[in-house]
């Protein structure tokens, strides 16, 4: 059985448990809490991923796949059921690709946004470069909001997870941001995936950091 090296509070991790689960894979595959710090490297970990990062799919017989945007692919390949998740047509396939890349950049910005303000000591924390991590989220927002509607035309695919992770991430950890506010399209579509099963399933849930 593969295993996945699994946080509940990483939302690179939940986009693949989502792919995951909208694929009917969850119950083929073993979650293994691997505890990943940004600052913490793991010494056994990095045995298996040298960059001691999560999501990390460990798989019998075959190399490890890394990164949550392969392992959606993987999961696309391998499960039966489900939405189609990256479309084999190519204009198409671009789109879902984009879409994916505009959730994952909110995430690596909101990451970075939270090592700012969480981690960093307060008297080195730089209010610019917080100022430019807010104003993007806001471009993202402001940018999906005219479009959000013909997005939610297409199936449920990597693209829509990518977002609606990154904005769900968005209110685990930066909430009094509300994005929310005069993007009642984005909020709507937002809404309305949140529903469904494998987002259900995979709600971020915060635990301790691990020991230094």
């Amino acid at each position: 059985m593969p295993i996945l090296h699994w946080s509940p509070r990483s939302p690179f991790v939940r986009k693949a448990m989502v792919a995951i689960h909208e694929k009917g894979l969850a119950d083929q595959i073993e979650t293994v809490r691997t505890p990943v710090d940004p600052l913490i490297p793991l010494d056994d970990f990095m045995a298996i991923n040298p960059l001691s990062k999560i999501p990390t799919l460990e798989r019998e017989g075959a190399e490890p796949i890394f990164d949550s945007r392969v392992i959606m692919e993987w999961a696309d390949h391998t499960g039966t059921t489900g939405p189609q998740l990256f479309p084999s047509d190519p204009e198409a396939r671009w789109h879902v690709l984009s879409m994916e890349a505009l959730g994952d950049g909110l995430l690596d910005h909101a990451l970075l946004w939270l090592v700012e303000t969480r981690m960093r000591p307060e008297q080195y924390r730089y209010d610019k470069q917080i100022q430019v991590y807010r104003r993007k989220l806001y471009s993202l927002a402001d940018w999906l909001e005219p479009r959000i509607g013909d997005i939610a035309k297409r199936d449920f695919d990597a693209g829509q997870i990518a977002l609606a992770v990154a904005f769900a991430y968005m209110d685990f950890r930066f909430a009094e941001e509300d994005w929310r506010k005069g993007r009642p399209a984005l909020s709507q579509w937002h809404e309305q995936v949140s529903q469904r099963p494998s987002m259900v399933a995979t709600a971020f849930r915060d635990d301790p950091r691990p020991d230094a």
